[in-house]
């Protein structure tokens, strides 16, 4: 992780990133919540573009991994906003998008803010909308009463917080319960034993989105991760299939 690079935002944050240029469209890695670009599904996406000769693009949203800032700050609109920079800032052309679990919501407020450079998107285990259906209506009064909401952390030691600035800038960020306005590929990687995202959220993100091309692929022993040695071959093949 030695190439790593700061861009700095109007308001002085900086993001952390990786980037390589290549050929095709462009790679960008969006993280799921709290996670950042040295997970192993995005060094995987990393390395296979170096190899390829692809352009790639991994980053921190603020308050993760390497960037600055409080991850209390953070929201879908303020990390869009990063991409959309780190975007604009070093990638020429087309834009694949590769989204992991709460990465798979982000990728389409990105994805729709691209417009005609959009060439497609991968979500794996994408987790739209959780703030509705993964929360409980205890969980959504206390975040509405300003509350930080602490929950088990199975990915790690310390408890998992969810920030009342989050969830209201979730909520109007919503995305199943109207049309998603994505028309390029879409492929949905998802595991039926995803104990966080049931995978029945990737049929009905599948339903949602406007583009015909949308193919959701079912792992029957995969996990919400996603991230054993032939979960990311099949990840990295997806990937080949838009080259």
């Amino acid at each position: 992780m030695s190439d790593i690079r700061f861009h700095e935002m109007g308001d002085g944050r900086k993001v952390a990133f990786r980037h390589t240029s290549g050929n095709g469209p462009t790679l960008v890695f969006l993280p799921g919540y709290m996670s950042d670009m040295a997970g192993g599904k995005a060094s995987a996406i990393f390395d296979a573009a170096v190899a390829k000769g692809r352009s790639c693009l991994l980053l921190d949203y603020t308050g993760c991994g390497e960037s600055s800032g409080d991850f209390a700050d953070g929201t879908l609109s303020r990390w869009r906003e990063e991409v959309m920079a780190l975007i604009d800032a070093y990638v020429e052309g087309p834009v694949l998008l590769v989204g992991s679990s709460m990465g798979g919501w982000l990728m389409l407020l990105v994805g729709e803010a691209l417009h005609k450079r959009l060439a497609g998107i991968i979500g794996i285990a994408s987790a739209p909308d959780f703030t509705v259906w993964g929360f409980s209506e205890d969980k959504r009064d206390r975040l509405l009463a300003g509350e930080v909401v602490l929950e088990d952390n199975p990915y790690g030691p310390e408890p998992t917080p969810t920030h009342p600035g989050f969830y209201a800038d979730a909520q109007d960020n919503l995305r199943l319960y109207e049309e998603v306005k994505v028309d390029a590929p879409v492929r949905l990687l998802h595991g039926q034993r995803d104990d966080d995202v049931p995978w029945a959220i990737s049929i009905k993100l599948a339903a949602a989105l406007r583009s015909d091309d949308v193919q959701v692929t079912l792992i029957k022993d995969g996990d919400h991760r996603l991230s054993r040695e032939a979960d990311i071959a099949q990840l990295l093949a997806v990937v080949d299939s838009f080259y």
